[in-house]
């Protein structure tokens, strides 16, 4: 995937390993350790997307999106070490599409990133050319359609055909039950389901292993009893 990003860290250490993971995916980084010299590149280079430290020694990351977002519209996400909220909202005010707690996990960064320059570019496409979403990324879980990818923590989790397309369903409607009847229809393509049926159930219940999630206490997929699963926005 091609883009331009800028990434801006007073941290040299992260903003270094931030660059290393871009390049590795075909992105061309400008990389500043201030805000002045980001705000000078800003008004300068054509950029797909910005990441953003919060705290930086010239002036906050707040300012710099703020000041980004009078003339420009590309995807900025936000970077900080701090975990509260108001920080989080104060953000996503000033117009910010994305925001990462330190530390992270730099595979998921690389996966905000494109699912963020793939939105903007289909969003500035004509509507013929739009597509569909192709890769979901939270809570240290990257899931990639096109390649049928799926990362958990940094560790590849090797699911079956099936398997992925549950899962795949299931972080797309994030924040929704899907009813097993739901499931069976859209990933076997059968209209046949009746209640007795545990093929949906069989298949939840190896993805969980696989994932390590508990069922009494789960992360990821959760059970909505009589009515299908869920996964949490």
């Amino acid at each position: 995937m091609n883009g331009t990003i800028l990434v801006v860290d007073d941290e040299k250490e992260i903003a270094d390993l931030v660059e290393v993971y871009l390049k590795n995916e075909g992105f061309t980084i400008y990389k500043f350790y201030n805000g002045k010299e980001a705000l000078d590149c800003v008004n300068s280079v054509k950029l797909d997307l910005a990441i953003l430290d919060v705290m930086l020694p010239d002036m906050d990351g707040f300012t710099i999106c703020r000041k980004i977002r009078e003339n420009h519209n590309f995807p900025v996400i936000m970077l900080t070490a701090k975990e509260q909220e108001i920080d989080k909202i104060t953000g996503l005010t000033l117009g910010a599409d994305d925001y990462i707690t330190k530390p992270f996990r730099p595979l998921e960064v690389v996966a905000r990133v494109k699912a963020q320059v793939r939105r903007y570019t289909m969003y500035n496409r004509p509507d013929t050319e739009k597509e569909e979403e192709n890769i979901i990324a939270f809570s240290g879980l990257i899931i990639e359609k096109d390649t049928h990818k799926c990362i958990l923590n940094e560790r590849e989790l090797q699911l079956t055909p099936i398997e992925f397309s549950i899962l795949w369903i299931l972080c797309s409607n994030r924040g929704r039950v899907v009813s097993s009847e739901e499931l069976f229809h859209k990933v076997w393509g059968e209209k046949y389901f009746t209640n007795n049926n545990n093929t949906v159930m069989v298949h939840i219940r190896h993805i969980r292993e696989k994932m390590n999630d508990s069922i009494e206490h789960p992360k990821y997929i959760k059970t909505v009893w009589g009515v299908g699963y869920k996964i949490e926005k």
